[in-house]
């Protein structure tokens, strides 16, 4: 019989599940919507209740669309650094603060004066940011003590639905890294960080391979999920690394760009390099011997999705993307002097201020609707940039970049990163999706594949390939330096309007 395999993808907006089969092709294809609560400016929070019943719905919608009621494993990807604390009955304490949750600013401030830049830097590789895990866990130890006497287990998205499909408390390195408790270089938990933390290592979870069998599927959760009981569960990735193994981003000279609900780079590296200003992370893929650099815009097909929200208004009709889109093609490169800031829920890279915020600079009277759309696409491809330009600092340069993410299907989006970033957009198939990728390492987790390249090699394939413009390239030079001028000169403006 053909073997089948199921990736799934724990993401802000949705679960998303696939059936791939044993020559890479989709045979099923669905998602699962999630709801958001924002209960104050800056917090950001889902029930880890909606992840699980998400992810029945995707999966039986999946396997019924494949048609087939079995697979041979199952890979799991999803969401970074949202944490899940439970009780001593894996009972949940507490909605899940998630990667873009930016309240604990005063705990990161802790950190950095009782951790310091240099111990961060040996110990965990990476800076102490609002969307970390560790300062989430501080944040519920300062402002929700009772929850933090009772948790005994953390969890990260996609190892929560692992424990209800396995009952093993698992995850990977790829995830674990954007923990701020991760050892980078050493692919263990830092016990060091987790002592100077005043956390307990007995919360963390065990730490096995991204393509390791971590479980199997129990009797409970396959009659739930309409699968056969003792189904493999791989150890799967983090969203990004996941992406990356989905579009074969996995070797040193090239790099992924994604433009969903937030937006990255993400170049894999042979040896770990931290940039010693941190502004850029230094994350372990799923691979075993290999790391990646990613830079991280908070707000990026968000941002696009805000404006359109905006023009529509309560009507929720009228005005697609692909309409919008249209009308930016009609307007020169530079948005004539139009400049659009993405920072609607704090930035990551390279500022890492919670307090920025999306700015229109530039406009006049003779601006139309098509010029605030280009400028809002300029701004989130400029902000791919500056991630782009830390990595050549630190001797990362690709040579090609592949565009997944809901962006990805715009032709006028990527031929923009093209343009700004200086290099070839590819898109890859099938999928190029973090559940694609979470399903092939699901297939050399089951020993399908030798290793996570050999299963890229025999699955994924370019289907698409846009040039840089010499010509346009020029343009959008001097449009990108008009918007790294902006957030110096507005960095004060940001720190005096959150504290009003």
């Amino acid at each position: 019989m053909p073997e089948h395999y199921l990736g799934i993808d724990v993401g802000t907006t949705a679960v998303k599940a696939l059936v791939v089969d044993e020559s890479g092709s989709v045979l099923g294809d669905a998602e699962s919507g999630l709801r958001l609560s924002v209960a104050k400016p800056g917090w950001s929070e889902q029930d880890p209740a909606d992840w699980w019943s998400g992810t029945i719905e995707a999966v039986r919608a999946a396997c019924n669309q494949a048609g087939i009621g079995d697979v041979a494993a199952i890979g799991l990807s999803g969401q970074m650094h949202s944490s899940v604390l439970l009780d001593a009955s894996d009972d949940v304490l507490r909605p899940a603060m998630l990667w873009n949750d930016v309240r604990t600013t005063a705990q990161c401030r802790w950190i950095n004066e009782n951790v310091g830049s240099d111990g961060l830097r040996r110990m965990v590789g990476n800076p102490a940011l609002e969307g970390f895990t560790a300062p989430k866990l501080l944040w519920v130890r300062d402002e929700e003590p009772e929850v933090f006497e009772r948790m005994r287990s953390v969890l990260l998205p996609k190892d929560y639905v692992r424990l209800l499909m396995t009952s093993d408390k698992v995850t990977e390195a790829s995830d674990a890294a954007g923990t701020l408790l991760f050892d980078v270089r050493e692919g263990v938990w830092s016990e060091e960080m987790v002592d100077g933390l005043g956390l307990d290592l007995s919360i963390l979870p065990r730490v096995m391979g991204s393509a390791e069998v971590t479980g199997s599927l129990t009797k409970g959760a396959a009659d739930a999920l309409g699968l056969r009981q003792g189904i493999p569960v791989v150890g799967g990735g983090a969203d990004n690394a996941a992406a990356s193994v989905g579009s074969g981003n996995v070797g040193e000279g090239s790099m992924q760009t994604s433009i969903g609900t937030s937006g990255a780079v993400v170049a894999p590296i042979e040896t770990v390099r931290v940039d010693p200003e941190m502004r850029i992370h230094s994350f372990n893929h799923a691979l075993a011997d290999r790391w990646y650099l990613m830079g991280v815009v908070l707000s990026a097909g968000a941002a696009l999705g805000w404006f359109r929200s905006v023009l529509v208004g309560r009507r929720k009709v009228g005005l697609t993307y692909e309409e919008l889109i249209a009308e930016a093609d009609e307007v020169p490169i530079g948005a004539d002097g139009l400049t659009f800031l993405p920072y609607l829920t704090g930035e990551r890279t390279p500022h890492a201020d919670s307090n920025a915020r999306g700015v229109f600079v530039g406009l006049h009277s003779g601006h139309e609707r098509g010029h605030l759309v280009r400028a809002v696409l300029e701004g989130v491809v400029f902000a791919l940039r500056d991630s782009l330009e830390l990595m050549r600092e630190l001797g990362v340069n690709a040579q090609e970049a592949v565009a997944v993410g809901g962006g990805a299907r715009s032709e006028t989006w990527r031929q923009m990163q093209a343009d700004v970033l200086g290099v070839p957009v590819v898109t890859a198939g099938p999928s190029g999706g973090a559940p694609y990728g979470a399903a092939l390492l699901a297939a050399v987790g089951t020993v399908r594949f030798g290793s996570v390249e050999a299963g890229c090699r025999a699955w994924i394939r370019p289907v698409d390939r846009l040039e840089p413009s010499e010509i346009s390239a020029d343009a959008y030079h001097s449009a990108y330096e008009r918007y790294t001028r902006l957030y110096p000169r507005l960095k004060e403006h940001f720190a005096e309007t959150a504290q009003a």
